[in-house]
């Protein structure tokens, strides 16, 4: 059984990206500062990185498909939770839960349902701790988006009295939070952040990622394809608003290609790039012209190439905004959504409501989660 009281919360995050899964150990205590413990990351393996692929589209024997899928998903997870313990020489007694975001494989609220496949059962069983899972149901029932939810977290942490700061989160999809003192928070999916960067360079180099952006940065945009992308009408829905794979995936990037097959890969490389730095500028102007500071956290905050484009993105729009990482802020860029899905476990244990209508739509603040008792 957990210990009731304890500051210690676990987070497990697994994105968009389909790279792995990074974990943190944290103190969470009522009246002070959050603390890290330990950090983990796993990569996933070969089969399973393969198989959540195959779940990202429809396809033959998807149920059965799905639920190995999430076995394999949560030992995973319960390997992390293991190795954050051992590198913290912490009991699993001492951690009151684990807050598991689980693996996105559908996200349509415009139809009332998300998906993040895992087993928490059996991560609780595994583990011994209690497990928070599930976090973006109760939001959409609640006539939410789901998502994002990183936005609350980002206000409690990140907010300052003083100035307007944006957090923004390049993960496979990119999303922001606009924190301005006295004011709610606006937080939104901006688009597409990796994904299709992702996708093009394991097509063509059969790479995982664009190390650095260095593959982008050989490359010429070309702007009639970037004109084109930004004129997909997601991108100019106003807020509350969420996208995933289900709407940016290569099959639209493909529709769009049609009219330059000629093109270089490294130029459409660098076009995605434009893209996603683009639409972040975007929304940034839109919704946060006074912003002083973007802090970048997400797999996009590495990528030293998507940083310059959205730093020129912004002077390019008379913005003053300096593009720096959440490294600024104290927390590491690839440990800040395992912190919030930490925060967020706390946020249920204590009954307290994780989301910001304002920002996801719903009816009013939701507790989120379901709880899976060790």
């Amino acid at each position: 059984m957990s210990v009731t009281h304890s500051p210690l919360y676990i987070g497990l995050m697994s994105g968009t990206s389909l790279d792995g899964v990074d974990g943190v150990l944290a103190e969470l205590p009522a009246r002070s500062a959050m603390k890290t413990v330990a950090t983990a990351y796993l990569p996933f393996p070969a089969p399973l990185r393969d198989a959540l692929f195959g779940l990202q589209a429809p396809g033959d024997n998807e149920i059965h498909r799905e639920a190995l899928a999430a076995n394999a998903l949560s030992e995973l997870y319960a390997e992390c939770v293991r190795k954050l313990l051992v590198d913290a020489g912490t009991a699993a007694i001492s951690v009151r839960a684990i807050g598991a975001h689980g693996q996105t494989v559908r996200h349509r609220p415009e139809l009332g349902y998300t998906r993040q496949t895992g087993n928490p059962a059996l991560l609780a069983e595994l583990t011994g701790i209690d497990v928070v899972a599930d976090f973006r149901s109760r939001d959409i029932a609640a006539g939410g988006q789901g998502a994002p939810l990183v936005p609350a977290f980002h206000r409690a942490v990140f907010g300052d009295g003083r100035e307007v700061r944006v957090v923004a989160n390049i993960g496979g999809i990119g999303n922001i939070s606009v924190l301005a003192p006295g004011e709610g928070t606006i937080g939104f999916d901006t688009g597409p952040g990796n994904v299709l960067m992702d996708g093009w360079i394991a097509r063509h180099l059969g790479k995982q990622y664009d190390h650095n952006g260095d593959w982008a940065a050989t490359g010429r945009e070309i702007p009639a394809l970037l004109a084109e992308l930004l004129a997909e009408p997601y991108l100019s829905l106003p807020p509350p608003k969420s996208t995933g794979r289900d709407l940016f995936h290569l099959d639209w990037l493909d529709a769009k290609l049609h009219a330059y097959a000629g093109a270089r890969t490294a130029d459409v490389q660098a076009t995605l790039a434009a893209l996603t730095a683009e639409s972040v500028a975007d929304a940034i102007a839109s919704h946060a012209s006074r912003a002083s500071a973007v802090y970048v956290c997400g797999g996009g905050a590495f990528n030293d190439h998507l940083m310059h484009r959205l730093q020129s993105a912004l002077r390019d729009r008379q913005l003053g905004a300096q593009v720096v990482t959440t490294d600024a802020l104290g927390v590491s860029p690839n440990h800040v959504e395992a912190l919030a899905f930490a925060w967020l476990a706390q946020r249920h244990v204590e009954r307290d409501g994780g989301n910001l209508p304002a920002v996801t739509g719903a009816k009013g603040l939701r507790i989120l989660g379901a709880l899976y008792p060790a």
